[in-house]
C-alpha cells in the first residue's frame, strides 16, 4: 500500500502510479460503470468528495459557524432542508452512509462490538458491499478515507488497527471514537499515535493536510472519491487555540421546547427533572459554545480543500457533499446534552451539495436520508444503484433539475435503546436500565429506549409517528405543521383509521429491504391500504419488528 507523505514536498499529478493489471473480466466490471470507454474517458468521469461531520445539529443553528462552507457548498449547489438521518447515532448512522441501508438491514444497533459496530460481523458481511468498495472494485475509483470511521474502529477484538476495509486505497483511520489530540491513526493498517502539540497535532488540521497532500499526488488516470470525517463537533469539543475565545455572547437556543417537562412523552423523557439547575444551564451553555468554536476549524477546512480542487483543476468535475451523521440537543425537553432521541433536533441533520450540472442557490425540499448518499454517489460514478441491495434512492435526479420526479413522502427511523436491565446504583430511584446519566440523575438513554418511526413529508401532512418496543407500547405522533417544537403528542386525538395505517406503514418498512423501502407511502397516490394484511396466517395481528439479537 502506498503511503502519502503528511507534508508533500513536490506535485505528483504528471507522474501517475503503475495501475494493476486488469483481467477481462475486471474490464467488463468496470463497463458497467462508464458510460463511455477509454482511459480518456476515465478521466473525465466526475470526482467525489464527501465531508462528514460528528453530532452536528441543523435544527439548533449547528451550520451558523459555518460561513466559508454555506458560501462554498451551499450556495454554490443545492442545500436540503428536510434531510434526516435512520438513526440518530453515529455507528448506526455511519453505517447507513456507508452501505446505503436501515440499521434492520445492516444489523448496526448502537455504538458497541455486541451492537455490531465495527465487529468482525460487520466487516465480514457488510464492508465488502459497501459503496466505496463497489466504487474501487468496480468503478476503478481512487478511494480516500481519513477521519473517525465506526465508534468501535481498531479494537483488538475487531482485528485492530491493521484492519482497513475492503474498498479503501488510502487509508488514514483514527482509532475508536473522536479526540483532537491524543489520539491514534491507522495509516493503511499501521498505527501512528500524536500527542497534544497544535501544530502537528490537532486532528480537524491533520485531517485538512492529508487531504490536499492526496489531492496533490493522486493518479490523474482515474477519478477519485475522498471520505473526509472530522471529530467537530463531537466532545470533548476542544477548539484550536485560535478560536477558544469566539461565540463568547452565544447561548444554546431557548426555543419552545428549552427547559420544558416532556408531558405525554415515553417515560425516559419525562424522568428529565424540570426546571433544570443553573449548572446544568450553564453546562449546556458552554458545550453549545464549544461546539460552534470546533466546527470553526471545519471552515477552514472546507476552504483549503475547495481552493486546491480549483488550484488542481478539478473543482468542476468533482461533486462535494457536507452533512453531520446525526443531530444533537442543548436542553431539548430539560435533556441537557446529547442524541438518540427520536425529535428533530436529534434525526434531522444538514445537507449541502455542489458539482458538475448543480445550478447555484438551490434549496430542496424533497424528503432525503443519509441512506441516499451511497447510491447517488454510485449513480454519479455512472454505475446502477439497483443493482446493489440498497435501501436508499439516488438523489442525482433532484440535484439536475428533473422535472415531474416522483419521489417517496416518507422514511424511517429507528433505534435500539443502550442499558441493562439493572438499577443504577448512583441513582437507585430510576428504573432499571438507564445509562447516559449525568450526576443529578437524569439519563439519556435506557436498555427499552428502543423505538421505530415513520418520518411522513407530502402535500397534506407533515407528521411522526413513533411505537417504543415497552410495556406500554408507548406511541407519539406530532403534527410538525402546526407544532414544529414536538411539544403535543396527539396519538389519542388523530383520527383512528390515520393512526391504522400509520401503524401498519411503520410495521412494513421495518421490514423492507432495497425496492420495497421505496413502495409509496401513506400520503402517496399510488399507496393502497389493505387492513387484512394487519393480521398473519393465524388470525392474530402482525407484531412490529424490534431487532433483540442483531448478530
Amino acid at each position: 500500500m502506498w503511503l502519502l507523505p503528511l507534508a508533500p514536498t513536490r506535485p505528483r499529478r504528471d507522474n501517475p502510479r503503475h495501475l494493476p493489471f486488469c483481467s477481462p473480466a475486471l474490464l467488463l466490471l468496470l463497463g458497467s460503470c462508464l458510460r463511455v470507454s477509454g482511459v480518456a474517458a476515465r478521466s473525465r468521469r466526475p470526482n467525489v468528495v464527501l465531508l462528514l461531520t460528528d453530532d452536528q445539529d441543523e435544527v439548533l443553528g449547528g451550520m451558523t459557524p459555518l460561513k466559508k462552507t454555506k458560501a462554498l457548498i451551499g450556495e454554490m449547489g443545492m442545500t436540503f432542508s428536510s434531510a434526516y438521518v435512520p438513526s440518530a447515532l453515529c455507528c448506526p448512522s455511519r453505517a447507513s452512509i456507508l452501505t446505503g441501508k436501515y440499521p434492520h438491514n445492516h444489523h448496526v444497533v448502537n455504538n458497541t462490538l455486541e451492537g455490531n459496530c465495527s465487529s468482525k460481523s460487520w466487516q465480514k458481511i457488510q464492508e465488502p458491499n459497501t459503496f466505496p468498495a463497489i466504487l474501487r472494485s468496480v468503478c476503478g475509483y481512487q478511494t480516500f478515507f481519513a477521519g473517525k470511521y465506526l465508534n468501535e474502529y481498531g479494537a483488538p477484538d475487531a482485528g485492530g488497527l491493521e484492519h482497513v476495509p475492503l474498498g479503501w486505497s488510502y487509508w488514514y483511520a483514527l482509532e475508536k471514537n473522536s479526540k483532537y489530540y491524543n489520539y491514534t491513526l491507522s495509516i493503511n493498517g499501521k498505527a501512528r499515535k500524536h500527542g497534544e502539540n497544535y501544530s502537528v497535532d490537532y486532528l480537524t488540521d491533520v485531517l485538512a493536510n492529508i487531504s490536499l497532500g492526496f489531492l496533490d499526488y493522486q493518479s490523474n488516470s482515474e477519478p477519485f472519491f475522498m471520505m473526509i470525517s472530522t471529530p467537530a463537533p463531537h466532545s470533548p469539543w476542544t477548539a484550536a487555540p485560535q478560536y477558544q475565545k469566539a461565540f463568547q455572547n452565544v447561548f444554546a437556543p431557548r426555543n419552545k421546547n428549552f427547559n420544558i417537562h416532556g408531558t405525554n412523552k415515553h417515560w425516559l423523557i419525562r424522568q428529565a427533572k424540570t426546571p433544570m439547575t443553573n449548572s446544568s444551564i450553564q453546562f449546556l451553555d458552554s458545550a453549545f459554545r464549544k461546539r460552534w468554536q470546533t466546527l470553526l476549524s471545519v471552515d477552514d477546512l472546507v476552504e483549503k480543500l475547495v481552493k486546491r480542487l480549483e488550484s488542481n483543476g478539478d473543482l468542476n468535475n468533482t461533486y462535494i457533499f457536507y452533512t453531520s451523521d446525526n443531530g444533537y440537543h442543548t436542553g431539548q425537553f430539560s435533556l441537557p446534552i446529547d442524541k438518540r432521541q427520536l425529535y428533530e433536533f436529534d434525526i434531522k441533520v444538514p445537507l449541502l451539495v455542489r458539482g458538475p450540472g448543480i445550478k447555484p442557490n438551490q434549496t430542496s425540499k424533497m424528503l432525503v436520508a443519509n441512506i441516499d448518499l451511497g447510491p447517488t454517489i454510485l449513480d454519479i460514478a455512472g454505475y446502477n444503484p439497483n443493482k446493489t441491495q440498497m435501501d436508499g434512492m439516488s438523489l442525482l435526479p433532484i440535484l439536475k433539475g428533473a422535472s415531474n420526479l416522483t419521489w417517496r413522502s416518507d422514511v424511517l427511523v429507528e433505534y435500539q435503546g443502550e442499558g441493562r436491565n439493572v438499577t443504577d446504583p448512583t441513582c437507585p430511584s430510576l428504573s432499571p436500565g438507564v445509562s447516559q446519566c449525568f450526576p443529578d440523575c437524569v439519563c439519556e438513554d435506557a436498555y427499552n429506549n428502543t423505538y421505530a418511526c415513520v418520518r411522513t413529508m407530502s402535500t397534506q401532512w407533515n407528521l411522526q409517528y413513533c411505537e417504543f418496543d415497552d410495556q406500554e407500547v408507548f406511541v407519539e405522533v406530532y403534527n410538525l405543521t402546526a407544532d414544529p417544537d414536538q411539544i403535543t403528542n396527539i396519538a389519542k386525538n388523530i383520527d383512528p383509521e390515520l393512526l391504522g395505517k400509520m401503524n401498519y406503514r411503520l410495521m412494513m418498512l421495518q421490514s423492507c429491504s432495497g425496492p420495497t423501502c421505496r413502495t409509496p407511502g401513506v400520503f402517496d397516490p399510488g399507496y393502497r391500504f389493505d387492513p387484512r394484511l394487519m393480521f398473519n396466517n393465524h388470525g392474530s395481528v402482525r407484531t412490529r419488528r424490534f431487532s433483540k439479537h442483531p448478530l
